[in-house]
């Protein structure tokens, strides 16, 4: 099963510790976890280069990803010195293919959502890192909700963005107590819907967030995890996400793509319970300018 505190252990060397800030909008408190700093921006760094290291090492490894799962996998596997191929959809966003290959990865475009080329990616030779369904994955996901707990004891709600639900299992795991919060757009819901049926059900995929949000189905381990965390899950429209991510910039200075503004947009909405909330800022990986 999974071991956040193994998985700390593991990834120690080679992701960073990102760090908190204390604040307050409209003079109420929260806590905002920097994990945009990661290392290839975004958390996925952390479930990559644990998966990578908890077995012996590959001659190959191989993924799918809509971009920032994909990056963390091509870095992961560049920092281990071992030949990546990154399978991603035919949409995924300049800004992310060109990481990909920039952290020296091949890059196949194939499909139309993450599901198809995932498909083709699990018929390849060489090891294959799944993006979230996985639990060396989120074990490693996890110890972002493991930061959070030993830096700031006194925060009671944990809120996250959900996309296939790897950081989310990760973090119900770590929270030890804490309430878990998960936040998605109201048309990419994969983990709502899925906690509505009683079971991962297939989910439609439109939002500005989708890069990274847009599972089609929440994996089969996170969704057994957060189904018995219980957590509060929130939607929010896609007007919100741009909104909190502009208030992120205009009273910040953080940039960051939209999937890491969903937990502020529900949190303004005051969806969000607790009196001190942690929100994780999951991911800086796009080309935008603030409205």
């Amino acid at each position: 099963m999974t071991d956040v505190a193994l998985a700390a252990a593991r990834i120690a060397r080679h992701a960073r510790r990102t760090p908190l800030l204390r604040t307050e909008i409209d003079g109420k408190p929260l806590v905002l976890k920097l994990e945009h700093l990661q290392r290839t921006g975004s958390f996925k760094f952390r479930g990559a280069v644990n998966a990578l290291l908890a077995g012996g090492k590959p001659d190959h490894v191989v993924t799918a990803s809509g971009g920032n799962h994909g990056m963390a996998v091509a870095q992961a596997a560049a920092v281990l010195d071992i030949p990546a191929t990154v399978y991603a959809p035919e949409s995924i966003p300049d800004s992310k293919a060109r990481r990909i290959l920039a952290a020296g990865a091949r890059l196949v475009r194939a499909g139309e959502n993450y599901a198809e080329a995932a498909k083709l990616a699990q018929e390849q030779p060489g090891q294959y890192v799944p993006a979230y369904d996985h639990p060396d994955v989120i074990a490693g996901q996890g110890t972002v909700g493991a930061e959070i707990v030993a830096d700031a004891s006194d925060v009671d709600a944990l809120v996250v963005a959900v996309g296939g639900g790897g950081l989310a299992a990760g973090t119900a795991l770590s929270a030890d107590g804490r309430k878990l919060v998960t936040v998605e757009p109201t048309n990419c819901r994969a983990l709502h819907d899925a906690l509505a049926a009683g079971t991962p059900v297939d989910s439609p995929v439109d939002s500005i967030a989708a890069s990274a949000l847009g599972a089609t189905r929440v994996g089969k381990l996170p969704f057994e995890i957060l189904r018995a965390a219980d957590p509060v899950s929130v939607l929010v429209d896609d007007d919100k996400i741009i909104a909190a991510r502009d208030l992120l910039w205009e009273s910040f200075r953080l940039a960051v793509e939209p999937a890491a503004a969903a937990p502020l947009a529900a949190w303004l909405a005051g969806q969000v319970p607790g009196d001190l909330a942690c929100l994780v800022l999951c991911g800086a990986n796009t080309d935008w300018l603030p409205a």
